[in-house]
C-alpha cells in the first residue's frame, strides 16, 4: 500500500485535537512511514504576519490574507511549503527550483528551504501554495495499524480541494471524493 498523494480524512471518532475532523495531504508513505501536511486546520496568522516575522517582504497580493495552516504537531515551528512543480530549466526537467524540495509523484512539491518564501516575497514563486507550521509524521506500520483501527478514509488527493476549496468546506469535499457526506460516518470505530 502506498497512500503517497492521497488524502488522510479522519473518522468522526478520531478526537486526537491536533487530527480531529482533519484532512491529511500524504507527501510521501514508504515501509519507513508516512509524512503529510494537515490542509484545512488553519492557524491564527496568515502569511503576511509569517513573512514580517522571517523578515521578508510579501509582495503577492492574492498570498496576503491566506491562512498559515497547522501541518501537524511535529516540528511546529518549521515551515512547510506545499505548491504546484515548478522546474529550474529547460535542459533539466524534473529537476526542482528550490533547495530542500520533495517531488510528489501527482504533481505536486513540499519544499522546506527559505528560498521558496524568498521568490514569493519578490512576487515570484509558485502560483498556488499552502504553508504550514509543522508536519505529520507516523513512524514503520503506524499509519496501517491506525487504518486497521478505522481512524482514516483515504482517498486519492484532487489538488482542487488543496488550492481552490475554501478551508471551512475542505473536510466535506475530500468526503465528497469518496461519495460520502458526514451524517453517513458514525463516530464508533467498528470491525465486520
Amino acid at each position: 500500500m502506498n497512500l503517497t498523494n492521497h488524502f488522510l480524512i479522519a473518522m468522526p471518532g478520531l478526537e486526537d485535537a491536533s487530527f480531529s475532523r482533519s484532512v491529511v495531504y500524504v507527501c510521501e508513505h514508504s515501509e519507513r512511514g508516512a509524512l503529510g501536511l494537515v490542509i484545512n486546520k488553519p492557524s491564527d496568522i496568515n502569511l503576511k504576519v509569517l513573512f514580517d516575522k522571517v523578515e521578508l517582504p510579501l509582495a503577492r497580493a492574492d498570498l496576503m490574507s491566506a491562512p498559515v495552516f497547522q501541518g501537524g504537531p511535529v516540528q511546529v515551528d518549521r515551515g512547510f511549503v506545499l505548491h504546484e512543480a515548478t522546474f529550474a530549466q529547460q535542459d533539466k526537467p524534473g529537476e526542482p527550483v528550490y533547495a530542500s524540495t520533495m517531488c510528489i509523484p501527482g504533481g505536486l512539491e513540499m519544499t522546506t528551504s527559505k528560498d521558496v518564501l524568498e521568490a514569493l516575497s519578490t512576487g515570484a514563486g509558485p502560483r498556488r501554495v499552502l504553508v504550514s507550521l509543522g508536519y505529520s509524521a507516523w513512524g514503520e506500520g503506524q499509519l496501517e495499524s491506525e487504518l486497521g483501527e478505522n481512524s482514516w478514509l483515504t482517498v486519492d488527493a484532487d489538488i482542487a480541494v488543496i488550492f481552490d476549496t475554501p478551508v471551512e468546506q475542505r473536510y466535506d469535499k475530500a468526503l465528497g471524493l469518496l461519495g460520502l457526506q458526514v451524517w453517513m460516518l458514525s463516530p464508533q470505530a467498528g470491525h465486520a
